[in-house]
């Protein structure tokens, strides 16, 4: 089967969207669009041939507390930054039909890539996110996320997304 990732629009149908999450599929349905509307989030599909939504992930910008990151990354940075910059992945998810293909990890690689496009133009210490189970920490956790402690999120350095195969 052919797919396409694309900005959200009206053409996506994605009344029928269930990735096995009630949030994350409400989200989609009854959410995102306004979200985007409202320049809060952007929010790209993976779109089949008859434009029927299989995966979303959205992003928005974002800071996390200086205190928040490892002691080790802390050290580095100048210690002015008490809010540092970032990008918010903050939601992805694959319907049923596609789950267990890959196709999560070919949304995550978009998603960092973009991610990457934008922090040559605008700083952006690292890509956030928030998993939603353990499952996700550990799909997250494949791709080079690490787990901030006492936050229940997991980042990613933009030096990391540098060096992978995108």
């Amino acid at each position: 089967m052919e797919f396409l990732i694309k900005r959200l629009d009206t053409s996506c149908e994605k009344k029928n969207f269930d990735c096995g999450n009630d949030l994350l599929d409400n989200y989609l349905k009854r959410q995102a669009k306004q979200d985007v509307s409202r320049d809060l989030s952007a929010c790209f599909v993976l779109v089949d041939r008859d434009k029927i939504v299989k995966g979303y992930y959205t992003l928005s910008a974002s800071s996390v507390q200086r205190e928040d990151f490892p002691e080790e990354l802390q050290n580095r940075l100048p210690p002015g930054y008490l809010d540092l910059p970032t990008v918010l992945l903050g939601r992805l998810a694959t319907d049923k039909s596609i789950q267990g293909q890959g196709y999560g990890g070919i949304m995550l690689l978009s998603a960092l890539n973009k991610c990457l496009e934008l922090s040559e133009n605008l700083g952006t210490l690292a890509v956030i996110v928030d998993p939603v189970d353990s499952n996700a920490v550990r799909f997250y956790e494949k791709y080079g996320f690490i787990y901030l402690p006492g936050t229940g999120k997991m980042f990613i350095p933009m030096k990391t997304i540098r060096q992978l195969p995108l």
